[in-house]
């Protein structure tokens, strides 16, 4: 197997050869105290798979489907939270940007800066993203093919941007639907960027719910087993302790309860390969 180049993201190493790294937290920041309880249980879950943790939580989720969806505390209230949960639990922590003036306050506290998939093609937001410092993750978007992330990953490198990962989250199939292209994965990597599957999102069915994204979580795990079955160098998906009261995306946020079982399989599976 070719290994992809490797990043650091606040001590973590992804990509190189690496096992599998777990991004993984709520959708959005809906309160501290829910995104501590999800966080610690997390972390556990990954010590006793032996794998590594980055904390994923939305401050404002600025693409949703109705007027009135919930979209988190903000940026300032939101960063507070997250660099709190960064210091109290040790672990790196990243984050949605969605504009340029964003991106230097953002930075401050994350140690990944996530570019969501509608955003992909943004040069300036790109640019931004580059300039800060630290290492960043983009999006495929759903209507990008595998190949055509390779102007993303230029656009990052010749604006100072030295560490940058891909992420898969689905592609468009008509009306309603994503499917993921498992072939796609090794043609991200080819580009010289580690990638990353988020099993979540790529489960949606965007407008499916008439005023939200609709989903199918039970796909998640299916999905999530067979990435890193293709070697995937990081694993991204959304939980939430009751995924029916989620205030965004719970139709396809994994229940808390179970992320510990997925992630021995991811662990056994990726110890498999190695054996190998």
């Amino acid at each position: 197997m070719k290994f992809a180049q490797s990043i650091e993201v606040g001590g973590v190493k992804i990509g190189g050869g690496e096992a599998p790294v777990v991004i993984a937290g709520l959708c959005v920041i809906e309160s501290e105290a829910l995104l501590m309880q999800t966080a610690i249980a997390l972390k556990e879950a990954c010590e006793r798979a032996g794998l590594r943790l980055i904390l994923k939580a939305s401050f404002d989720k600025a693409n949703r489907s109705a007027l009135d969806s919930f979209r988190g505390p903000g940026i300032r209230e939101g960063l507070e939270i997250l660099e709190r949960a960064k210091r109290e639990l040790d672990v790196p922590v990243t984050t949605d940007v969605h504009a340029p003036d964003q991106v230097e306050r953002v930075a401050e506290v994350a140690d990944l800066l996530q570019v969501p998939a509608f955003l992909c093609r943004q040069t300036d937001l790109l640019v931004a993203c580059a300039r800060s410092g630290r290492p960043v993750n983009v999006k495929k978007g759903q209507f990008m093919a595998p190949w055509d992330m390779g102007h993303v990953v230029e656009k990052l490198h010749l604006s100072g941007g030295k560490e940058v990962m891909l992420t898969e989250r689905g592609t468009s199939f008509g009306y309603n639907r994503l499917v993921v292209d498992m072939a796609g994965l090794e043609d991200m990597r080819a580009l010289g960027a580690p990638v990353c599957f988020d099993a979540t999102h790529s489960t949606q069915l965007p407008g499916a719910a008439k005023t939200g994204t609709g989903g199918n979580r039970e796909a998640a795990p299916r999905l999530a087993r067979a990435a890193i079955a293709a070697g995937v160098d990081a694993l991204f998906f959304e939980t939430h302790p009751n995924p029916a009261e989620a205030l965004s995306d719970g139709a396809t946020a994994l229940p808390l309860q179970s992320i510990s079982a997925l992630l021995e399989q991811v662990s056994s599976i990726d110890a498999a390969l190695r054996e190998r």
